[in-house]
């Protein structure tokens, strides 16, 4: 039940579809990776082993702030807010990995950009949607 002043549309659909789509794709292909035998790690290719945990732990971050969207609760824009920050701070840690001559894939750089550029957006349009806490007007 849609309990704000505000009926749910279409960017608000639209929003907690990517983040809980991007959870569960996170969740099954990072677990598929980290929890698989040693034929699907080997078929991984180099991946970054923090990165993938990282994107993995994430995935459930994505749901809940997916579930927090739809219900347009406040807390999910921190929520998002957060996830970009930390997805932006990994992928600087990935940089200084690669920087550092450390094995990787070109999908994982891209992943990330995207997962970034994703979760910057969906903070900003959250951000314009549901706002942060608003302050009571004075004097009325």
């Amino acid at each position: 039940m849609n309990t704000s002043k505000h009926p749910r549309g279409f960017r608000v659909w639209a929003m907690a579809l990517v983040a809980v789509g991007f959870g569960l794709l996170s969740i099954k292909e990072g677990g598929a990776i980290l929890f698989g035998g040693e034929a699907t790690r080997t078929a991984a290719g180099n991946y970054v082993p923090f990165v993938l945990w990282f994107n993995f732990w994430a995935g459930f971050a994505y749901v809940a702030a997916g579930i927090g969207l739809w219900l347009q609760q406040r807390w999910a824009v921190w929520l998002a807010a957060a996830i970009a920050g930390t997805t932006a701070l990994t992928f600087a840690a990935l940089g200084v990995h690669i920087y550092a001559g450390g094995a990787y894939l070109p999908r994982t750089v891209a992943a990330m950009s995207l997962r970034t550029l994703v979760w910057v957006s969906l903070t900003a349009l959250a951000w314009r949607g549901l706002g942060p806490v608003k302050p009571a007007r004075l004097g009325r």
